[in-house]
């Protein structure tokens, strides 16, 4: 972590900096361009019998990934600096977007999640992500004085459980993982174990009646206790022991890529949420574990831009993006595993879905930007 502010080259909107943190951009690009051999993997069998094309998952993907690009390129060539003084602009429009859901948006699988802007839409939820690193990244640097006690540690908070609260309405498992994120932020800032315990205590009930609120998470819950109890009567309990069966059966060096037997209709949106157990069934535990070590690698490296970053608000962006690649791995995998019950939760950069890539990739570009930004500390300072 920065120990102070430190001058950085150029002024302005653009960043003028020496450094750029190659070694990130080639894992980025790595989970990328292999998040779109395994949508074609997952998803042809189904795309060609469904749309006519075993291209058209993967084309979409691409395109938007492409779209992508240029924004992660843009927000790496933008100073981050910027954000501070549009922070309280981000997260009004971002409650404006999420409540406009409730009203305008559109009901898929039960849950109404889409906003659509002519043919073009958007998860108002995806981006919630990016806007607490934003806001807890701001509010720790600028707001620390606030983090000395538990009254002023919770009014920085309220803002963020706001958000939380309205994304949780209709997909509780984004706003748990925004939760992490902004508890993450905040730890790294100022680490009070003894307050953890009072957010974990607000934390269960939260959860608890969330649950309660909906009766389909109740029944995910059931089934994830008993998975083979709730096979018949849920489709998150099936989709689970498909995903399962896929794990299993890829062994240790798996099946062979293309070759999966669980794709073939077999597990529901194999593409999605369930990816990584495709890429057991056909890479095997060697696949699963190699693509584990990479995006430990990508975290490994945010770790040093954090640590090298110009100012405490960079470097507490990184921490969230640090924070939200580990949370949402670690949550997409143990759902896949069955260690969690069943969630809509994506593998970061694998798995399909264009709102989730395209502002993953914008947040890896405000990264970098930090990254541009490092100056290296004359010889003997600190």
């Amino acid at each position: 972590m920065a120990s102070g502010d430190r001058k950085t080259s150029g002024q302005g909107l653009w960043v003028k900096g020496t450094y750029f943190d190659y070694p990130s951009l080639f894992l980025i690009i790595f989970l990328t361009f292999f998040g779109y051999m395994m949508v074609y993997s997952a998803s042809s069998f189904v795309a060609n019998r469904d749309m006519g094309s075993s291209t058209y998952f993967l084309r979409r993907q691409f395109f938007i990934g492409l779209g992508g690009y240029f924004l992660m390129w843009l927000f790496s060539r933008i100073r981050y600096q910027i954000f501070k003084k549009l922070t309280t602009f981000m997260m009004l429009g971002e409650a404006v977007l999420l409540i406009g859901t409730f009203f305008f948006g559109k009901t898929t699988n039960g849950s109404t999640r889409w906003i659509y802007i002519g043919p073009v839409g958007f998860q108002p939820s995806e981006i919630a992500k990016f806007v607490v690193i934003i806001y807890m990244a701001y509010a720790c640097t600028y707001k620390s004085s606030y983090l000395k006690d538990l009254w002023g540690t919770v009014k920085v908070f309220i803002p963020a459980v706001g958000l939380v609260g309205i994304i949780a309405i209709e997909n509780l498992s984004t706003a748990i993982i925004c939760a992490m994120i902004a508890v993450c932020i905040w730890f790294v800032a100022t680490p009070k174990p003894g307050y953890l315990f009072y957010m974990g205590i607000g934390g269960a009930v939260f959860l608890i009646g969330m649950i309660l609120l909906q009766g389909y998470r109740s029944s995910r819950f059931k089934n994830w206790i008993d998975v083979w109890k709730g096979v018949e009567n849920s489709d998150g309990a099936y989709q689970t022991l498909q995903g399962l069966y896929a794990i299993g059966s890829g062994g240790i060096f798996g099946r062979g890529l293309g070759q999966s037997i669980q794709k073939l209709g077999f597990i529901p949106e194999a593409q999605n949420d369930m990816i990584f157990s495709i890429i057991c069934e056909e890479l095997g535990l060697f696949g699963g574990i190699g693509l584990i070590i990479v995006f430990l690698l990508l975290i490994w490296r945010f770790r040093f831009i954090a640590e090298g970053a110009p100012d405490r608000f960079g470097s507490f962006i990184v921490v969230g993006a640090i924070a939200h690649i580990a949370c949402q791995v670690l949550v997409n995998i143990a759902v896949v595993t069955n260690v969690f019950p069943n969630t809509g939760v994506t593998l970061p950069f694998i798995s399909y879905g264009g709102t989730s890539l395209m502002f993953l990739l914008v947040e890896m570009g405000v990264v970098l930007s930090v990254s541009r930004q490092i100056v290296p500390l004359e010889p003997g300072s600190e």
